[in-house]
C-alpha cells in the first residue's frame, strides 16, 4: 500500500510539473514574442529564435537538472525524445489541422541546419558519452545558426508567407498564444502591454518553468525506479512529451491564427536548439553518460529528421497524409519502447 500511495503521489507531482511547464512557457513565450516584435523581427525569425528558445525552456531546465543529478540517460533521453515528439507529433498534428506551404528558407537554411545539428548530436552520443569539448562544439554550432538566422531575418522577405502577409500588422503584435490581437491604439493599452510588463511576465514564466522542471524530473526518476523502467525510456517518452507541450500549444495556435512562420519555425528552431543548445550546455557543465539503448533511439531521430526534411523538400508542402504518418510513427515508437520494458 505504501508503494502504491507513493507512486500515485509521484504521478500527481509529474502532472503538476507538466502543467507548470506549459503555463510558464506560455508566459515566457508570449512576453518574449511581444518584445521581439517591438524590435522589428519577422515572424519566421521569431519562430526559429525567440519562440524556439522559449518553448524549449522546459527541456533546458529538465535536462540540466537531470545532468547535474547524474541522470545522464534522463537528460539525453529527454532531448532526443523531445525532438522526436516535435517532428512527429507537433509537426504532424499541425499538418493535419491544415496542410500548409513551407517557406523556401525553412527548407534550405533551417532544414539543413536541423540535419547538421542532429548528425552532430548523433556523432557525440555514438560512444555513449558526451564530454564537455563536444558540448562546446555543439554550442558553437548554435551560435553560428543564431547569427545566420538573425541576419537573414532582418533582410526583406521576398517569399513572405501569403497567410502571414495578408494579416494586418496590428494583428501580429500579440503573442501567438493570445486569443485576440493586441490593440496598441490608446496610452492605457500601450502601458498595459509595455516592455516593463512583458519583462515581469518573462521572469515570472521562467520561475514557473524552473519549478515545474524540478517537480517533473524528481517525479519521473521516482516513477522509473519504482516501476523498474529505465531512465532512458521514461525520459524519451513521458518526460519528453511533457516538456514538448509548449511547442505543441504554440505551433497549433499559431497555425490556426495564420502565423505559419511562427508555427513551423518554432518546431524546426526548437529541435535545432535542443540538440545544439540544451544538450551542448548540459554536457559542457558535466560529462553525460548513457546506456546502449540510446543508440537505437538516436538512430530513430536521425531517420525521422531525414524524412521530415525530405517531406519539406517535396513541393515545399507538408500534406495531411504526411502529417498523419508522422504522428503514427510516434505511437509506434512508444509502443516499441513500452513492449521492451514489459516483455
Amino acid at each position: 500500500m505504501v508503494v502504491s500511495v507513493s507512486a500515485a503521489v509521484d504521478v500527481v507531482i509529474l502532472v503538476v510539473g507538466v502543467v507548470a511547464l506549459w503555463g510558464g512557457a506560455q508566459l515566457l513565450v508570449g512576453s518574449s514574442v511581444r518584445l521581439a516584435r517591438r524590435l522589428g523581427l519577422s515572424d519566421l525569425l521569431i519562430g526559429v529564435t525567440v519562440v524556439a528558445v522559449g518553448t524549449s525552456s522546459p527541456e533546458i531546465v529538465v535536462t540540466l537538472r537531470a545532468a547535474l543529478a547524474g541522470a545522464g540517460d534522463l537528460a539525453v533521453g529527454n532531448v532526443v525524445g523531445s525532438n522526436v515528439f516535435n517532428l512527429a507529433v507537433v509537426l504532424g498534428v499541425v499538418a493535419v489541422v491544415g496542410s500548409f506551404p513551407v517557406e523556401r528558407r525553412i527548407v534550405h537554411r533551417d532544414g539543413v541546419a536541423l540535419l547538421s545539428a542532429t548528425g552532430a548530436a548523433a556523432l557525440a552520443v555514438s560512444d555513449l558519452r558526451i564530454i564537455p569539448l563536444e558540448g562546446a562544439v555543439l554550442l558553437a554550432g548554435l551560435a553560428a545558426y543564431t547569427v545566420v538566422s538573425i541576419r537573414a531575418g532582418r533582410t526583406p522577405d521576398t517569399e513572405a508567407d501569403p497567410a502571414t502577409a495578408a494579416t494586418p500588422a496590428g494583428d501580429r503584435v500579440g503573442s501567438p498564444l493570445a486569443s485576440a490581437p493586441v490593440d496598441l491604439s490608446t496610452p492605457a493599452r500601450r502601458l498595459a502591454t509595455g516592455p516593463g510588463r512583458d519583462g515581469v511576465l518573462l521572469l515570472l514564466g521562467l520561475a514557473v518553468v524552473l519549478i515545474g522542471g524540478d517537480l517533473l524530473v524528481g517525479a519521473a526518476v521516482d516513477i522509473a525506479r519504482t516501476a523498474g523502467v529505465s531512465e532512458w525510456v521514461i525520459g524519451g517518452t513521458v518526460v519528453a512529451a511533457g516538456t514538448s507541450t509548449p511547442e505543441f500549444a504554440v505551433s497549433l495556435v499559431a497555425v490556426r491564427q495564420g502565423s505559419l512562420g511562427v508555427s513551423v519555425g518554432n518546431v524546426v528552431g526548437s529541435s535545432v536548439f535542443n540538440v545544439l543548445g540544451v544538450l551542448g550546455l548540459a554536457s559542457l557543465l558535466t560529462p553525460l553518460t548513457v546506456g546502449s539503448e540510446a543508440l537505437s533511439s538516436v538512430a530513430w531521430l536521425v531517420g525521422l529528421t531525414v524524412l521530415v526534411v525530405a517531406a519539406l523538400w517535396s513541393g515545399r508542402r507538408l500534406s495531411r497524409v504526411e502529417g498523419v504518418a508522422l504522428a503514427m510513427s510516434e505511437a509506434v515508437r512508444w509502443a516499441v519502447s513500452l513492449l521492451r520494458v514489459f516483455a
